[in-house]
């Protein structure tokens, strides 16, 4: 408080009121005879609109009554409204929600879907104050811990690792922690933690070992509380199979083989054959007999008897228990006598043909292969004779010279587990027998096809080709004509009309040409007048018309000429064309637009004239100038006269832009020039200030112009700069 005393008069200033200066005030005056007076004033303080100390967040557990604090005071009392997501809270629409008489909000089991931002507005409409205080409402839910699976079986001393995995919901998100046996876990080389998204936490034992197995918690903790889930982890020694060996037998003997494996608890074993998958279990027996198991304290014994060679390849050994298993495959080997591979033990040729005889052997182990012959080993120096041998092969190459180099030769094939002999036979090859069956067919004037079967000896040797002979009856020369390859048809060309042929077939093989086939006879067509041609048209250019003309069967002779009479349907009279033979088109001019035309086309050979053909067309209507101007000229040419014109408009819009715009591709050009000049070049006014301005732009040194010059510039100037130049 400040007092202020005049002659007169007396003055209180109260700084900063508060509530608690509201009351009476009296001023008392005493003059100098001691006379007093005083006067009272009523001080009146209004409270304005304050909120005191309002909390924001304020936090609530989920489920319980929340209470939202908002102490605001004012004189007179304020009227407080309460506002949620712009509305506001009245408890006939919201059931949950409540206004105490102290202008808090209760929120009746409050849970997630009620945190946000609310607003506490307060007012004196008296005064027509107003304020508000925005809090926000965060709802704690206390954790929520899940736990997928519970227990764990793990192997020991196998560096195998474990994963718990817990997944927590909560807000705030809750802490994690893990404990065993009282006592929380640390990261180390043994415990690994793993934070992911969703609330998963993960604890990695590594290296499982026998006493990593008990029960493990994962334990969850926010500011609404904690939740508590255990784990466990089963610890076992999954099996292992310590023993299996391959195998080799001999075919026909009996094979043993054994598996032996650990494991707690001790694991069951059974077999499994790869090429079939067929199993068998401790006690079972093939039905055939030839497969037998047998087993005890982690030992089993697969034992085969009288191996075959389906027997050989994989065998599968699996150790089972309720914790896992192991498995482990071995390879049965047979050793077997070699087997010879081919049938085929009879070959051909002839004095100075080489041939290939071939052995060829499977063995296990492989087998040493030799040639002999009338009990005498075939060496490498043995004259006429060369071995060419790979594994599993082995390839005589025999080139006869004599008859005594026929006969027999023997391949021997010898292994550890024995021997086996093949006996070849190196026959003389025969020319092959007569084709029979000879026929024709297609007998015309010029051409006849021939048709045979095939001999039935090809004397050893594959038949190369067919020979065909044929000659003119009474003729003593014969002429030769060669199949395509063993194509048993052949035809027959170059022959003459009206004549009769003989014709005879050999087949030829790598031994030479075998007897000729019965002798056949047959006669050419006489020469007659050729078939109709056949026609097809299409229009010219202008008033012509194309017919195509398609020879068909000629009588024996070239066609002469084609003789072609055409007429329009309303005229009697015909016009004739003549067309050579050798002519494939015959072409119709002048013609009358808007007209049907008749046309008759015969051929004619040195025998006579063929059948006509009849053929009737249309001539359309005459084309207007456009039409015709165009029709004459071809692609290039239009495209051509376009490109013209298109040239043409483009150089009549650039001198338009130049004189009018003064701006375009000749403008470019005309200014390039007159940069290339001097200030005293004698041009004309108009080309000095042109050049002027373009001097004045772009010169280092200023340039001295007269009054009007310097305006007539600067105009030029302003323009260029308007058009977007530099």
């Amino acid at each position: 408080m400040s007092l202020h005393t005049e002659t007169s008069r007396s003055k209180l200033i109260i700084y900063n009121a508060i509530i608690e200066d509201a009351g009476i005030y009296r001023c008392q005056a005493t003059d100098a005879s001691g006379h007093t007076e005083e006067a009272s004033v009523v001080l009146e303080i209004y409270q304005r609109l304050t909120f005191r100390d309002v909390q924001s967040p304020q936090e609530f557990r989920h489920g319980e009554t929340a209470e939202v604090v908002c102490d605001v005071i004012s004189s007179p009392v304020p009227v407080v409204v309460w506002y949620y997501q712009d509305k506001e809270i009245t408890e006939e629409h919201h059931s949950r929600y409540q206004v105490l008489a102290n202008n808090n909000l209760q929120i009746h089991q409050v849970t997630k879907a009620d945190e946000g931002v609310y607003r506490c507005e307060a007012s004196v409409e008296a005064r027509g104050e107003i304020d508000f205080v925005d809090i926000a409402v965060v709802v704690n839910v206390p954790p929520v811990l899940s736990v997928f699976q519970p227990s764990f079986n793990a192997t020991a001393d196998y560096q195998e690792s474990v994963t718990f995995t817990c997944i927590t919901s909560g807000s705030p998100d809750p802490m994690v922690t893990w404990h065993r046996k009282g006592q929380q876990l640390e990261p180390s080389e043994k415990y690994i933690f793993n934070k992911l998204e969703g609330g998963r936490s993960m604890l990695t034992i590594r290296n499982i070992r026998q006493v990593d197995g008990g029960s493990y918690s994962c334990k969850a903790t926010n500011k609404a509380g904690s939740q508590e889930r255990e784990l466990f982890l089963k610890v076992f020694v999954q099996p292992h199979i310590t023993q299996l060996k391959n195998v080799t037998a001999v075919e026909g003997s009996a094979a043993m083989i054994s598996c032996v494996a650990e494991g707690e608890p001790l694991p069951d074993i059974s077999w499994r054959r790869a090429s079939d998958a067929q199993t068998f279990m401790d006690g079972d027996k093939s039905r055939d007999g030839r497969f037998e198991v047998r087993g005890r304290h982690g030992k089993s014994v697969l034992t085969i008897s009288g191996v075959r060679l389906t027997d050989l390849g994989r065998f599968d050994c699996e150790a089972q228990s309720r914790i896992g298993g192991h498995q482990k495959s071995m390879f049965l080997d047979i050793e077997y006598i070699p087997k010879f591979l081919t049938n085929h033990t009879i070959f051909y040729s002839w004095e100075g043909n080489p041939v290939n005889i071939s052995c060829d052997v499977m063995s296990n182990p492989p087998a040493t292969m030799l040639w002999r012959r009338e009990r005498f080993t075939i060496s490498e120096g043995t004259p006429n004779m060369q071995i060419h041998g790979s594994e599993g092969k082995s390839v005589l190459e025999v080139t006869p010279m004599s008859d005594r180099d026929f006969g027999r030769y023997n391949c021997t094939a010898r292994n550890n587990i024995g021997v086996r002999y093949q006996e070849f036979i190196l026959a003389q090859a025969d020319v092959p027998s007569n084709p029979y069956s000879v026929r024709l067919s297609a007998v015309s004037q010029r051409l006849a096809t021939v048709t045979f079967m095939k001999p039935d000896s090809h004397g050893g040797v594959p038949i190369s080709y067919y020979l065909v002979q044929y000659k003119e009856l009474g003729s003593q020369d014969w002429r030769d004509v060669r199949s395509h390859s063993v194509q048993t048809t052949v035809v027959l060309t170059g022959l003459e009309p009206n004549t009769t042929y003989e014709v005879r077939v050999a087949a030829v093989n790598g031994k030479g040409q075998g007897e000729f086939s019965h002798t056949e006879t047959f006669q050419t067509l006489p020469i007659r007048e050729p078939s109709p041609p056949a026609v097809h048209g299409q229009r010219g250019m202008g008033k012509a018309y194309r017919l195509g003309l398609v020879k068909q069967d000629d009588g024996g002779m070239p066609i002469v000429e084609y003789i072609v009479k055409y007429k329009t349907d309303k005229e009697e009279q015909w016009m004739t064309k003549l067309v050579p033979g050798a002519n494939d088109y015959a072409m119709l001019q002048p013609l009358q637009w808007n007209t049907r035309y008749e046309v008759e086309i015969t051929a004619r050979n040195v025998k006579g004239l063929s059948e006509p053909t009849f053929y009737q067309f249309f001539m359309p209507q005459k084309p207007d100038i456009t039409e015709s101007l165009f029709s004459g000229l071809g692609l290039g040419a239009v495209v051509g006269l376009g490109l013209g014109a298109l040239l043409l408009l483009l150089v009549l819009v650039d001198v338009s832009c130049f004189f009018l715009r003064h701006c375009g591709l000749l403008m470019c050009i005309t200014r390039t020039l007159c940069s290339k000049k001097t200030a005293t070049s004698g041009k004309g006014k108009e080309m000095e200030e042109g050049k002027a301005a373009y001097l004045y732009t772009y010169n280092s040194r200023p340039t001295t112009l007269s009054t009007t010059e310097a305006t007539v510039e600067g105009r030029k100037w302003q323009r260029v700069s308007q058009a977007g130049y530099d």
